[in-house]
C-alpha cells in the first residue's frame, strides 16, 4: 500500500470515528408534555367543515344529525394532596380520605370508568365521521362539553392531569391554533339540546333491545333525516344507574343486554348498530 493510500484509509477511519456517537452522547427520548390537540386525520377535516352541531365549541349549524351523547354522574372531583398540589380524587391513591374525611366508600370514587367510556366514544367510526357529539355531567352538577376532533390521553394519569386542569380552569385549548377542546357549560342539560331531541336513558332495568333492533326503533335510517335528533343518557358512575329523576326530560328507559355491562362495553354496542345502520365503516 502506498503513503497515499494509507493516509487516505486512516482519514476515512478517523471521520468513521467522529460520525459514531459515544456512549455520553446518547440520550434517552424525551416523554411528550401533557397536552390535547386535534387529530390531524381527513375525518377531523370533514367535522370541522361539514358537521358541526348545535354546539357551543364549533359555533357552526349541522347539515346533518348527530347522535348525542351524555355520560352521568362521572366521579370527576379534585382534593389537594399534602405538597399542595390538586389532583383527581380516586379510589387507588385516596382510599384513607375518603373514609376518614370524606366518609364515603372508596369503591365510589372512579374517574377511570370516565376515561373508558370516553375512549370508546373517541375511538369510534361514528365520531371520526363527524356524527358524535358528547358531553360529560359529574356527580357534583358540573357540565362538560367536547369538542368532536378532542382527543384524550391513553393512560389515566394524563388523563386526570387534564381533567384537573380542565375543572379549574374551566376550559382546555389546543396547544398549536387556540381551538376550546373541552369547556365546562350552563346548566341544565335540557338547554343545549337540539328542539324535538329524543333522549333515552340506558339501565339494566330498562326495555330490552337487541342492538340492532335499538337501532332500527329508535334511530333515523340515516343522519340527514330531520326528524329529531337521539340522545343516549349513559352512567359513567361506578354502581347506580341512570333515573328519570335526575333527567325528567327522558321518553324511555333502555337495555342492550340481560346482563349488568360496563359502559363501555354498552357504548360499544349502541354504536356499533347505528354505524352498520347509517353506512360508517
Amino acid at each position: 500500500m502506498s503513503d497515499d493510500e494509507s493516509s487516505a484509509a486512516a482519514s476515512s477511519s478517523s471521520e468513521e470515528e467522529q460520525q459514531q456517537p459515544t456512549k455520553k452522547q446518547k440520550t434517552a427520548p424525551v416523554p411528550p408534555p401533557l397536552e390535547i390537540a386535534p387529530t390531524a386525520d381527513a375525518a377531523s377535516s370533514e367535522i370541522h367543515h361539514s358537521s358541526s352541531g348545535n354546539s357551543l365549541l364549533t359555533g357552526v349549524k349541522a347539515k346533518s344529525n348527530r347522535l348525542i351523547v351524555l355520560l352521568d354522574q362521572a366521579k370527576l372531583e379534585t382534593i389537594k394532596n399534602r405538597r399542595g398540589n390538586y389532583e383527581l380524587l380516586n379510589c387507588d391513591d385516596h382510599r384513607d380520605l375518603c373514609k376518614k374525611k370524606l366518609k364515603k366508600d372508596p369503591k365510589e370514587f372512579r374517574p377511570d370508568i370516565c376515561h373508558q367510556e370516553l375512549l370508546a366514544l373517541l375511538d369510534s367510526p361514528l365520531n371520526k365521521s363527524g356524527h358524535l357529539q358528547i358531553y360529560i355531567r359529574t356527580s357534583k352538577n358540573v357540565l362538560i362539553e367536547l369538542h368532536p376532533s378532542v382527543r384524550i390521553p391513553r393512560t389515566y394519569k394524563r388523563f386526570a392531569g387534564l381533567m384537573v386542569q380542565l375543572l379549574h380552569k374551566m376550559k382546555i385549548k389546543a396547544s398549536d391554533n387556540g381551538t376550546t377542546l373541552m369547556k365546562v357549560i350552563k346548566n341544565p342539560f335540557s338547554q343545549h339540546l337540539p328542539v324535538g331531541t329524543h333522549v333515552y336513558g340506558m339501565s339494566c332495568e330498562g326495555q330490552l333491545y337487541t342492538p340492532m333492533g335499538l337501532a332500527k326503533a329508535l334511530v333515523p335510517v340515516n343522519p340527514e333525516e330531520a326528524n329529531g335528533q337521539v340522545c343516549f343518557v349513559i352512567g359513567a358512575m361506578a354502581a347506580g344507574h341512570v333515573t328519570t329523576e335526575d333527567h325528567p326530560y327522558i321518553e324511555k328507559m333502555i337495555s342492550v343486554s340481560e346482563y349488568p355491562l360496563s359502559g363501555a362495553s354498552a357504548i360499544n354496542r349502541i354504536l356499533g348498530s347505528i354505524e352498520h345502520q347509517w353506512g360508517i365503516v
